[in-house]
């Protein structure tokens, strides 16, 4: 019979869930999944060529009969060429990884990133390997249905966002927050521009939001800090001193920066001991302002306040 978990655990658990829900989600946007689709199916396919593409008389004939347009199905190198970002397209379509893509001499990272494909020989090379793909996946199906090559697409992102998050997932809770800040900046259409890997973002208004190790999260004017964020999400009571001293040593080294410069700093609540507490109360003057993750991800009223700390 399985153990019943704790209220530690369950924390853990819901926490991971949340970021990991938060990081899927921004991904789908990221990745731009949506709105390369919508350009994908508003191509007028029947003005194009579509010989000798390695697609199989029979995968065509199924997506015809159900009156598909072909374009959504089957790649062509002149969709690849003037589409950013439409190899992902069809490359999600197939199923396959970008990294199955690499070890056949494809490397197409840059291209499903937006980077335009000049290359007719490639476009035309990338085409035909994975409509042979795409027609064995179509021939497979019975009976084809249209709404299933948007799962097709989903599985093989979803697949892609799990190899990120893997990568990615060494701190729930500091990818938790971070998520909502960035989906905050998109909602507010804040951002004015934004370097790779979204670790540095230059806002509307003159700001520079910065995500790092210390602080995990900077708000700066020109070179002086105005805003130092330090996320301490880890459960376990026994090493909540040391995550506590080392955010208060951050946020002071903030302040030795910029005097007037507003620290927060994000806990977990069910790692606070009795002493870490009194840590917090004898070092108050570093802190602006003191939340819990639960907070901040689950209680709306205390989510705005932290949004209005930032200013965004």
């Amino acid at each position: 019979m399985a153990r019943k978990p704790n209220r530690n655990q369950i924390e853990a658990w819901t926490l991971d869930q949340l970021a990991k829900s938060a990081f899927f989600h921004r991904k789908l946007h990221d990745w731009k999944l949506i709105e390369v689709a919508e350009q994908v199916n508003a191509v007028r396919g029947e003005a194009l060529v579509w010989e000798d593409l390695n697609i199989s008389e029979t995968a065509w004939a199924k997506v015809i009969h159900r009156g598909i347009k072909p374009v959504t199905v089957f790649a062509h190198p002149q969709v690849l060429q003037s589409i950013p970002g439409s190899v992902g397209y069809y490359r999600m379509l197939a199923m396959v990884s970008q990294k199955s893509m690499k070890r056949i001499g494809q490397n197409i990272d840059d291209y499903e990133g937006g980077k335009p494909l000049d290359d007719q020989e490639m476009a035309l090379g990338l085409a035909r390997h994975l409509n042979r793909i795409i027609s064995a996946l179509v021939e497979s199906d019975a009976v084809i249905d249209a709404g299933e090559f948007d799962l097709w697409r989903g599985m093989a992102a979803g697949a892609q966002a799990q190899g990120s998050w893997q990568n990615n997932k060494g701190a729930s809770a500091e990818i938790a927050i971070r998520e909502l800040i960035l989906r905050r900046l998109y909602e507010q259409d804040s951002i004015a521009s934004e370097r790779p890997p979204t670790s540095r973002i230059n806002l509307k208004d003159g700001r520079t939001l910065v995500f790092s190790d210390e602080p995990d999260v900077a708000v700066y004017d020109g070179d002086l800090i105005h805003i130092a964020v330090e996320v301490k999400g880890g459960i376990d009571p026994a090493g909540v001193l040391e995550r506590i001293g080392a955010a208060l040593k951050s946020l002071r080294r903030a302040r030795q920066a910029n005097s007037s410069a507003i620290t927060v700093l994000i806990v977990q609540d069910v790692s606070m001991t009795e002493r870490a507490k009194e840590d917090l109360l004898i070092n108050a003057e570093v802190i602006t302002d003191l939340f819990t993750v639960q907070e901040i991800l689950e209680i709306q009223a205390d989510r705005e306040r932290f949004f209005t700390r930032l200013a965004i």
